[in-house]
């Protein structure tokens, strides 16, 4: 039996999505219905940052996040897409990449700012510093869709 490409490539992203549900914990129609809702939404703004550690911290900053750091995003309105570590053997011992989305440039500046004034990351970020600072850099790029986007 033959499958087009279109046949193929929903397959795939069939997969993708179920495997992420898997993963997640969500439901495949809430990933849907998430996914289809940001598609059309022309106001959600998406936040690239790249955080570059002291020597041998990076490991420390991955517990930070996986630990505490993500769940406050969402609490405070933050959507995580991925994070990745780089591959380029400069830049994989001491540095981490994540993409957020948000409704708007200013709810991203308004879950900011809840985010850093929040106790419990005040907390956390003290106690993940007890042995000195963990980064040394943050970049932060706010992007929009292009309309060929897929």
């Amino acid at each position: 039996m033959k499958m087009t490409a279109t046949l193929l490539s929903a397959l795939l992203l069939t997969i993708i999505l179920i495997s992420g549900c898997a993963q997640s914990g969500e439901s495949n129609e809430s990933v849907m219905q998430n996914t289809n809702a940001e598609a059309d939404s022309v106001s959600v703004v998406y936040e690239l940052r790249t955080y570059t550690t002291h020597e041998g911290k990076l490991d420390d900053l991955h517990a930070r996040f996986a630990n505490h750091t993500m769940d406050l995003f969402e609490k405070h309105g933050m959507t995580n897409i991925m994070y990745w570590t780089p591959q380029d053997p400069e830049l994989s011992e001491n540095t981490l990449i994540y993409l957020l989305s948000h409704e708007s440039r200013e709810s991203a500046e308004q879950s900011w700012e809840w985010f850093v004034n929040d106790v419990e990351w005040q907390r956390v970020y003290e106690a993940s510093r007890t042995d000195g600072p963990i980064v040394e850099r943050v970049e932060s790029v706010f992007m929009t869709k292009t309309p060929y986007s897929p």
